[in-house]
């Protein structure tokens, strides 16, 4: 029975092993990439930390418990109840030169600006997670795969979570790739999936990418976490600043409210656009997201024109039903100093065009009875 139990136990580390080993879990920084992060002011004992003092999990969560009431407990309309209306476009044939910002869904956008086209946290997967049983993506969202992608000048990853970063994404979109902006260590993925050191940039929070004809890309801080599976904050998490010598965009990322909202403002004093971190909120990590309706309060303290949602449309990660998102920002934008953009997934904001507005589309997709 010893014998037995042995074999047994040895044959679970063994599959364990090979499960864990395979290439979409990625590479946690090691060798001149861990010094790299290891010197930076926001790495401490052991791993990075945020800007302010900050939970992952509120009193009484743990990882194990999430996970179990993810997969049993009941929610309230999770998933649309049918197909979301979208808008496919042949991005490659878009003009360059014209400017604009198209929602992918979640928080995947493709971006014209500055006579770049950039590509912020693809995910052209069914589903975001590690395994294809979790985390699919909602109906009619599908709709893009990498191939279907023009050359893309930067490719931006927030942090390494698998809504934001996906192996097949990523390794699809290779040789489509001029080059990859990340916060620190985020670059160890890259190099485990076979992209050549030369094509990726790291940067640490408050770190600015200058490129030809006045582009640049501003790494800011975020206040969140990191990690694949096991091993958390070993690798950075941000936001970014498009800044053009005429236009200036911030993509927060993942994030909850927090002081570095305003010192964002302060360094750059307003926005044509914000596209920001607004669903899969939740009491059980109540400092991870904004809510709608703090993210209306982050777009006026950071003086935009205008704001974009983001972390909502795609994926079901948090408890909310799928649609309160749209309705509370929403509400929470009534008589703010900014319009509220609500495109469908695909439809393309166009810069240029101050006239823009959007239905509110998610009021048709209707509700299911008793979901």
């Amino acid at each position: 029975m010893a014998l037995a139990l042995l074999i047994l136990a040895i044959g679970l580390a063994l599959g364990v092993r090979v499960l864990l080993g395979q290439e979409k879990f990625g590479k946690i920084p090691e060798g001149e990439r861990l010094e790299r992060t290891q010197s930076s002011p926001n790495y401490r004992d052991g791993e990075f930390r945020n800007t302010a003092p900050t939970t992952v999990l509120a009193e009484g969560q743990s990882k194990l418990k999430l996970l179990l009431e993810h997969i049993f407990a009941q929610k309230v309309r999770p998933r649309p109840p049918k197909a979301l209306p979208t808008v496919r476009l042949d991005l490659a044939s878009l003009d360059a030169a014209k400017e604009v910002v198209i929602w992918l869904g979640h928080f995947s956008y493709f971006i014209q600006l500055g006579g770049k086209r950039i590509l912020m946290d693809p995910v052209f997967n069914d589903h975001a997670a590690p395994f294809s049983l979790f985390n699919e993506n909602f109906p009619g969202t599908d709709l893009y795969r990498a191939a279907d992608m023009p050359e893309i000048d930067f490719l931006l990853i927030s942090h390494d979570h698998w809504d934001h970063l996906d192996h097949q994404t990523a390794v699809g979109l290779m040789p489509k790739v001029n080059t990859v902006v990340s916060p620190l260590g985020v670059g160890a993925h890259f190099a485990h999936w076979g992209y050549p050191k030369e094509k990726v940039l790291e940067a640490d929070w408050n770190t600015a990418l200058h490129f030809e004809n006045g582009f640049a890309i501003h790494v800011v801080p975020a206040r969140h976490f990191s990690g694949r599976l096991f091993t958390g904050n070993k690798t950075l998490w941000g936001g970014f600043v498009l800044e053009t010598p005429t236009r200036r965009i911030f993509l927060s990322g993942d994030t909850g409210y927090g002081p570095h909202i305003s010192e964002i403002a302060g360094a750059f004093g307003g926005f044509d656009l914000a596209v920001l971190d607004s669903g899969q909120y939740d009491s059980r990590w109540p400092q991870m997201h904004m809510t709608p309706e703090e993210a209306a309060c982050a777009a006026r303290e950071l003086q935009a024109k205008s704001l974009l949602l983001a972390h909502v449309g795609r994926f079901c990660i948090s408890a909310h039903p799928w649609d309160e998102p749209l309705l509370r920002v929403t509400e929470a934008s009534r008589d703010m100093p900014f319009q509220l953009l609500t495109p469908k997934i695909g439809e393309p904001v166009w810069l240029d065009d101050a006239e823009r507005r959007f239905a509110h589309w998610w009021e048709n997709v209707g509700i299911e009875k008793g979901k």
